[in-house]
């Protein structure tokens, strides 16, 4: 074991995209039983309208657990409903959703395309603060988010405080390229998005990469901010190997070897 300070909480979770063919009530108990703290609530299909939203609230505090995120889809840039996303936030009672920038990547974005996904951004965030909900960007290929530089910018022409990013290790980069991308984006970065995949998107076990990840917990840990550490792939999409991975997440939230 590592003696590190303890300078920051790492929150140790999942997003329920891990397990998408689980239904709500399952998401949780597997969440439960891996010993996670909270739960990142998807979209895509586990909340999808009110009454889901609010099954998944009762459901995850009934265990014991937080609901850490609301992980949408929403593409800024598209001008939206954006109310219905904090309509479904606001039920499942999550502090913060996760938005896209936009569905093009930064180096075939247009001028007018950069306008438009600022713009929105700007507005939604303006919603969402009036909620008192935070609006964090998927830091994901084939959006303005797809680099360190490109999001940076983005944040920097967004320039609004209920503004941030997510983080995660783009796909094909080595560990120590994926730590610099870390680094330049640290002090927008509001939650983490744990998973390691190989070159080509093969699925491993966390601990696969499990240098990158303690380098990347040691960074978190010393950044003074208390932050989400969120499973969002597992191999094979087994639940079993939920249990694995989170044993992993523990130790590297604990500051453990």
């Amino acid at each position: 074991m590592t003696d590190h300070p303890s300078l920051t909480e790492l929150t140790p979770g999942i997003c329920s995209v891990t397990l998408r063919s689980h239904g709500i009530q399952d998401v949780v108990r597997i969440a439960a039983d891996a010993g996670l703290a909270g739960i990142e609530w998807g979209t895509d299909v586990h909340v999808s309208d009110a009454a889901s939203a609010a099954l998944a609230k009762e459901s995850t505090e009934a265990a014991g657990l937080a609901v850490l995120s609301l992980g949408s889809y929403y593409r800024c840039g598209a001008f939206g409903d954006f109310d219905r996303i904090l309509d479904l936030a606001e039920t499942v009672g999550a502090p913060r959703i996760r938005v896209w920038a936009g569905e093009t990547g930064s180096a075939e974005a247009s001028k007018e395309l950069w306008e438009a996904i600022v713009t929105d951004t700007r507005r939604i965030a303006d919603l969402a603060a009036a909620r008192d909900i935070s609006i964090a960007f998927e830091y994901h290929g084939n959006t303005l988010t797809d680099s360190p530089a490109t999001t940076l910018e983005l944040l920097d022409r967004v320039d609004h405080p209920n503004v941030g990013t997510y983080w995660q290790p783009a796909v094909g980069l080595s560990d120590q390229q994926a730590l610099d991308s870390l680094h330049q984006v640290l002090p927008h970065v509001t939650g983490v998005h744990c998973f390691s995949w190989g070159p080509a998107g093969e699925r491993f076990p966390l601990r696969n990469r499990k240098l990158l990840w303690q380098a990347v917990s040691d960074v978190l840990r010393g950044n003074g901010k208390d932050l989400d550490l969120m499973l969002e792939f597992i191999q094979d999409d087994l639940p079993e190997n939920v249990l694995s991975d989170a044993n992993f997440l523990h130790a590297l939230t604990l500051g453990e070897d």
